[in-house]
């Protein structure tokens, strides 16, 4: 399986922004795409995840209400959008993916395929 992430870029706090994570290789239907990201001195966190066999998301408190994964299975791509950007939410924004059953977890060791990064800057 292979990820790769874009969209990144330098917006102002209060804007929008969308990633994309354009997934390929074999996949099946009980693989679950994954975003996290990790801020300048920080380790890496848990920010969304989307199981592609039902559509079940789950997302970590801090972007609730803000963002949204979702997942297009005819362009084999998920996205992250993502409104009303604030400081905080600046970092590198990773893709991710690991094929099981059962819950969505958050813990990143349990991610078997990464993409590379994408910068994300919101200015205040």
């Amino acid at each position: 399986v292979q990820l790769q992430a874009s969209g990144g870029g330098l917006v102002q706090a209060g804007d929008s922004l969308r990633l994309s994570c354009a997934v390929s290789g074999r996949t099946f239907s009980t693989v679950t795409v994954g975003w996290f990201r990790q801020a300048p001195g920080k380790e890496r966190e848990f920010v969304a995840a989307i199981r592609r066999s039902d559509g079940i998301d789950r997302y970590t408190d801090s972007v609730k209400g803000r963002f949204t994964i979702s997942e297009d299975n005819a362009e084999n791509t998920v996205y992250l959008q993502m409104n009303s950007l604030k400081s905080d939410d600046t970092a590198i924004y990773y893709c991710a993916a690991y094929q099981a059953f059962g819950p969505i977890t958050t813990t990143s060791s349990f991610y078997r395929y990464w993409g590379q990064g994408t910068l994300v800057t919101v200015s205040s």
